[in-house]
């Protein structure tokens, strides 16, 4: 139990570090809904995993109800997520997301409609999505990419790229 505690801490700690107005980490534990919405996945994820689906399900849509966020608790994610102004965003089933990645409000992690079984994208660590972007389907989104606000990525996309448009185009560093 002691470790759940060591990660949501961390959760925090992260976010005041990331974001100016975060005043202290107090302040990230009552007030930040990126941070609220994190402490429901952990606790959806952990009865998902145990094959409690309905239990799970209910305590994603409360979180979702809440927070105006929705992580369906099937999605695998990593260390230090933070999500700004989170409004909107969408995480789908099997959708993975690495270590240290930023997401900001209306991104969605989702299918397209034509996959049966991983349907989402998997996403690198260090990643940055940023607002109103779309990932879909199950491709593979590398580490250290930056996703452009409004963008819609499509394809896989490697290593160490800028994407921005409608469809995302990769611009190297």
């Amino acid at each position: 139990m002691r470790n759940i505690f060591k990660e949501l801490y961390e959760e925090a700690k992260n976010i005041q570090q990331k974001d100016p107005a975060a005043k202290n980490i107090l302040y990230v534990i009552l007030l930040y809904q990126g941070f609220h919405i994190l402490v429901f996945h952990k606790i959806a994820h952990f009865f998902y995993r145990i094959k409690f689906l309905f239990i799970a399900r209910l305590i994603s849509q409360i979180g979702r109800f809440f927070t105006g966020i929705e992580i369906h608790p099937g999605a695998k994610i990593g260390r230090r997520l933070f999500i700004d102004h989170g409004m909107g965003i969408v995480i789908g089933e099997t959708a993975t997301i690495g270590d240290d990645c930023t997401m900001y409000h209306e991104v969605t992690l989702g299918g397209t409609g034509k996959d049966k079984n991983k349907r989402h994208p998997d996403i690198g660590n260090n990643v940055m999505i940023g607002c109103g972007a779309k990932v879909l389907g199950a491709i593979k989104i590398g580490n250290n990419v930056k996703i452009g606000a409004n963008s819609v990525v499509t394809k896989n996309i490697e290593d160490n790229v800028t994407v921005i448009g409608i469809p995302g185009k990769e611009y190297k560093k």
